[in-house]
């Protein structure tokens, strides 16, 4: 029978990866959180990435919140977050926090499989003590690790875990093909085998930073091309038409990936004596959007003489079609408007009203009033949203309220804002 696997951390990650694994051998999902491992128990999950059905196919997998019950497995695999604290510093504490309850029930022969983001090296300098601390057991002797960036898309019901190919290494050789061949157990698009575990940790963060670079290109782009008066997207269409060029678009850039992992890299490179000029450039231009935006729906009410007094957002989940509220910066656009003294009104239909109550502070309305702001933002694509017209979106507002179009939901001319 094939050794046991326990999957530590059950969120966007964790649970696809041990439903997976659950369909076909004996798998344990270990989450510190006793309300989640109710919650999947009873057959919901409220990420969404994961339906009752799937759950309930997943025969061999068993679900847990104390750590005593994890002993017997012979392969741990990590997924747990890897966020920046308010300085944008690595915050390794959840990571630490797992290897020690890893490391607890450590037994020669055991093998613990890493997917959270990282540095560079940090799997090997930062884990891996910590391993040997709890457990006794040395490194490459007693025990193995290997790890295998994450690459699930929150959401994205075409692309899955199955759909897409697997970056896999180990911390020898014959442990990396063991590490390679679990994973093509589960993976359908097939794996692709670093040569070392530093290999695949940079490759992981450096994803997320060219998207983050190429996006604040085209934010740069769009607030040059606001000043001349000349429609963004209209320009990247016409630059597109070459078979090369990349098609990236403005917008507002959060989530737990592309607005937190370049951060890894800069805190490597600048803990070598190396500045990541092109890399900070883009977190800064990226981090400051949602100000951005914020300041031209005030200078857009100003010039059009609009009382100033109430807006509203549609979207806040930091991507469409997802209820994931982490590091969103749509919240800068709300706390920018609120810093001229508007009342700002949130819609967001994949929200969880009491998630952004307890994470953001934001009071969620359920239905838009008719007729009743001076100003709306659609800021986040939801399918909902893309659904709806211009009438719809114009019947919120007033007579002459400034409609603001950050993702090209509509067509040119029916917006009076675009990035």
């Amino acid at each position: 029978m094939p050794d046991q696997i326990c999957i530590i951390g059950l969120g966007y990650v964790g649970l696809p990866l041990a439903v997976a694994f659950g369909r076909h051998r004996a798998t344990l999902g270990f989450d510190i959180d006793g309300a989640r491992i109710a919650e999947l128990r009873a057959g919901a999950d409220q990420t969404r990435e994961i339906s009752p059905q799937e759950l309930s196919e997943a025969s061999h997998l068993a679900l847990t919140s104390n750590p005593d019950e994890i002993s017997d497995a012979r392969i741990y695999i990590v997924t747990v977050p890897t966020p920046v604290d308010a300085s944008h510093r690595p915050d390794l504490r959840p990571l630490l926090a797992a290897s020690k309850t890893v490391g607890a029930v450590l037994k020669p022969g055991d093998l613990v499989i890493y997917e959270s983001t990282v540095y560079p090296g940090a799997t090997e300098e930062d884990c891996v003590p910590v391993l040997e601390a709890e457990s006794g057991l040395r490194f490459n002797q007693d025990f193995h690790v290997g790890y295998s960036p994450e690459r699930i898309n929150p959401g994205d019901k075409n692309r899955r875990l199955p759909d897409i190919t697997k970056v896999t290494s180990g911390s020898t050789p014959a442990v990396a093909a063991q590490v390679d061949a679990l994973y093509k157990e589960v993976v359908t698009a097939g794996t692709h085998l670093a040569p070392s575990i530093r290999v695949a940790e940079a490759a992981k963060v450096i994803e997320n930073s060219q998207r983050d670079i190429n996006i604040a290109l085209v934010n740069e782009l769009a607030m040059i091309f606001n000043r001349m008066g000349i429609d963004t997207e209209a320009v990247l269409k016409a630059a597109g038409s070459k078979w090369n060029f990349l098609p990236f678009r403005p917008g507002l850039v959060g989530g737990h990936c592309i607005g937190v992992d370049p951060y890894y890299l800069t805190h490597k490179a600048e803990s070598l004596g190396y500045h990541p000029d092109i890399l900070l450039a883009g977190r800064r231009l990226n981090d400051g959007m949602g100000t951005y935006v914020a300041q031209q729906m005030i200078k857009a009410l100003v010039k059009r003489g609009k009382p100033m007094r109430r807006v509203l957002i549609m979207g806040l989940t930091f991507k469409e079609n997802c209820p994931d509220l982490r590091n969103t910066r749509v919240i800068d656009v709300l706390r920018g408007l609120e810093d001229y003294g508007l009342s700002v009104d949130v819609h967001d239909p994949h929200a969880d009203p009491a998630a952004a109550k307890a994470s953001l502070g934001v009071e969620l309305v359920a239905e838009p009033a008719q007729q009743a702001y001076d100003g709306i933002i659609l800021a986040v694509a939801h399918s909902a949203f893309i659904q709806m017209q211009e009438s719809d979106f114009r019947a919120f507002g007033g007579e002459d309220a400034v409609l603001y179009d950050l993702k090209y939901i509509l067509p040119p001319d029916a917006s009076d804002l675009r990035l």
